[in-house]
């Protein structure tokens, strides 16, 4: 990429095991500096509260984040209750680093940049060609070396890939998407040598619990599930901040599960699977049946729909409502906290929304939420893979980034 790549922070290296100590020291530097973010600019006795650490060791490791440029101090000292000593709050510093975002759907890639708060700097969605995976790489590669270019101030700290299917996380490679015909693809591998970047892949359904448990307004969920409804229809579930992922990453493959009163045949040669329900293809096929519009552009339904197309917002809440059914189903399996759903018509919709709580039912409706993300919900899913990496273990970060 025609940037200088800083070197490659192990915090995006694969998991490997560790001392009891460095296991502490890795949790307690990971709680401090989500305090920064949850709380920024905040003082560090406030910090220190909040986390249980000894005002010593908060101080320890703002300084060490400091050095790694990861959190400044704040301009404006605070004096506590007006009287005493000022203290100077912690920020995150998000002036020096930028991380790298790629999400690879079925007709197109986005590329991102952003920043350590997950706020979009810049974005760039890119039209398959077709959909060979070292050309759908090698553009992704050449989408974000243009990006980086025009953001001269930040540095790159890595890249995060989010990818339907099924995503082994551990190996970085899309085992199987068959909406794109990849067969144990080694994104990871291949994305590193096209970019000299250090790179962390996930399922995007994943990367998004990732991004709302950090950025969003599930923060603070003991347990919460994601529901994705794109051309690719897959799940997520979190529970005490941590991701399930299951052997080989393959949890959250609900592709293939009944959907109660289905009509759709499947690819499986079944009936009423719920990627076959939900699928955008289904949503766009329908609405060229009904002579709504032409394409495979979901959003052109919601444009029609806006215009005042009934036809185009029946089309929508119908789909809300399948999904909704969805979304009761893995309420039912796995009882979660919050439940935050991913689809386009609810995103744009209040008619959908309400479409989708009616269906999963009035007990439950108020801890369905749609995404935190409605503009930016690809980039977020890819940068989320790498700054999960980051807030989990951030002292990593290799010294030679200053």
């Amino acid at each position: 990429m025609p940037r200088t790549a800083v070197s490659p922070p192990s915090v995006l290296a694969s998991p490997v095991p560790r001392a009891a100590d460095s296991d502490r020291r890795r949790t307690s530097a990971s709680v401090v500096l989500r305090s920064v973010l949850e709380h920024g600019p905040v003082a560090r006795s406030t910090i220190a509260r909040l986390t249980g650490l000894s005002p010593a060791s908060v101080t320890d490791y703002c300084a060490r984040f400091a050095e790694l440029g990861l959190v400044r101090e704040s301009a404006e000292p605070r004096r506590a209750g007006g009287v005493g000593r000022p203290h100077v709050p912690v920020d995150l510093d998000v002036s020096r680093f930028v991380v790298g975002g790629v999400h690879i759907a079925v007709p197109y890639t986005t590329v991102a940049l952003l920043d350590l708060r997950g706020r979009v700097l810049a974005e760039r969605r890119l039209p398959h060609e077709d959909t060979e995976p070292s050309r759908v790489l090698a553009r992704a590669a050449s989408g974000l070396a243009a990006l980086l270019a025009g953001a001269p101030g930040g540095r790159p700290l890595g890249i995060g890939v989010a990818v339907g299917g099924w995503v082994d996380r551990q190996e970085g490679t899309v085992v199987d998407h068959p909406l794109l015909g990849w067969r144990e693809v080694a994104v990871r591998e291949r994305l590193t040598a096209l970019t000299g970047l250090p790179v962390r892949v996930d399922g995007h359904a994943r990367a998004l619990v990732d991004g709302e448990r950090l950025f969003g307004r599930a923060r603070g969920s003991r347990s919460l599930l994601h529901l994705f409804a794109g051309n690719v229809v897959d799940a997520a579930f979190a529970t005490h901040d941590e991701v399930h992922h299951g052997p080989r990453s393959q949890a959250g493959a609900i592709a293939h599960l009944p959907l109660p009163g289905g009509t759709e045949r499947c690819d499986c040669g079944r009936t009423g699977c719920l990627q076959a329900e939900l699928s955008e293809r289904t949503l766009c096929r329908r609405a060229r049946a009904a002579g709504v519009v032409d394409g495979v552009n979901p959003m052109r339904v919601v444009a029609a729909a806006a215009a005042g197309d009934e036809r185009a917002a029946a089309l929508l809440v119908h789909r809300a409502r399948l999904t909704g059914r969805a979304a009761g189903l893995l309420l039912d399996v796995l009882n979660p906290e919050t439940v935050v759903v991913t689809e386009v018509g609810v995103i744009h919709r209040a008619d959908c929304l309400t479409a989708l709580r009616e269906e999963v039912g009035p007990l439950r409706a108020a801890a369905v939420l749609p995404t935190s993300f409605p503009d930016s919900v690809l980039a977020v899913a890819g940068g989320s893979v790498v700054l999960d990496a980051l807030y989990r273990d951030p002292l990593t970060l290799s010294p030679e980034l200053n």
